[in-house]
């Protein structure tokens, strides 16, 4: 049976705009699994990154409970949360977010370096392995203007796992990226899934979901649908495409 790692309750999360309330989330249950690759689809303004975001912390959602570990994130002080982000979730953005004047490996060791419980020494080496690991380690001390779309979001996903995180969010992380690269980082996230690592990732894009061991679809704020899958195999990806596309469909998507 799967272990829940992370679950949401009644969530909600609304926003006040000329004095009316919109309602994003709506009384929304949730559940990720550990181990899994976990994917939110949706349509466009469906809710599925405000639903990330409120998961992991990242933005407090305005009503219900989300619970990683025993704790309630919603009810976490700001300081708690914090902490929570830096040593159990690892995030990975469309966007990278790379600090300009510093080198891919200054990238990924200063958020390392802030976790005070290991050593340097221990940072600077997982590092290197994760280059290794990305394919980027003989361009480690480029400057991200210096790399492609694609090598610079490998260096993001280093970045995310250093902290060896207990659950990795992805927010449509090959959103920017052209098909060749798209591919790469998919791969790469295939296998640490396959790894042991558990993701939830948001994306639009069914090859991207075609990885996933679980889809869940959201529409107005609200779980409609999931599915659960068998691990990624190149060999099984046209049945897969197939049966995600018509799931989909269904889903009215």
């Amino acid at each position: 049976m799967k272990k829940i790692i992370l679950s949401a309750k009644g969530l909600c999360k609304s926003f006040a705009h000329n004095g009316v309330q919109n309602h994003i989330l709506s009384n929304l249950d949730i559940e990720v699994y550990k181990g899994d690759f976990t994917v939110i689809m949706g349509a466009s303004g469906s809710g599925k990154s405000t639903l990330l975001y409120a998961l992991s912390g990242m933005d407090r959602a305005t009503g219900g409970s989300v619970t990683y570990n025993g704790e309630d994130i919603v009810k976490l002080s700001e300081k708690r949360l914090a902490q929570l982000r830096h040593t159990d979730f690892g995030f990975i953005f469309q966007q990278m977010h790379l600090v300009s004047n510093l080198t891919l490996f200054e990238n990924i060791v200063v958020p390392g370096y802030l976790n005070k419980s290991v050593s340097a020494g221990e940072i600077s080496r997982y590092a290197e392995e994760l280059l290794e690991k990305m394919g980027i380690l003989g361009i480690k001390t480029h400057l991200p203007s210096q790399c492609s779309g694609g090598e610079q979001q490998r260096c993001a996903i280093a970045r995310a796992l250093i902290n060896r995180p207990k659950l990795l969010f992805a927010d449509e992380p090959t959103g920017a990226l052209n098909r060749k690269n798209t591919t790469e980082v998919l791969n790469l996230l295939t296998d640490i899934n396959n790894n042991g690592q558990s993701i939830l990732m948001v994306t639009h894009d069914s090859r991207a979901a075609i990885r996933a061991t679980r889809i869940i679809y959201i529409a107005d704020g609200a779980v409609v649908g999931s599915i659960d899958l068998p691990r990624y195999t190149p060999e099984t990806e046209k049945t897969r495409e197939t049966q995600i596309n018509s799931w989909l469909s269904s889903m009215e998507w």
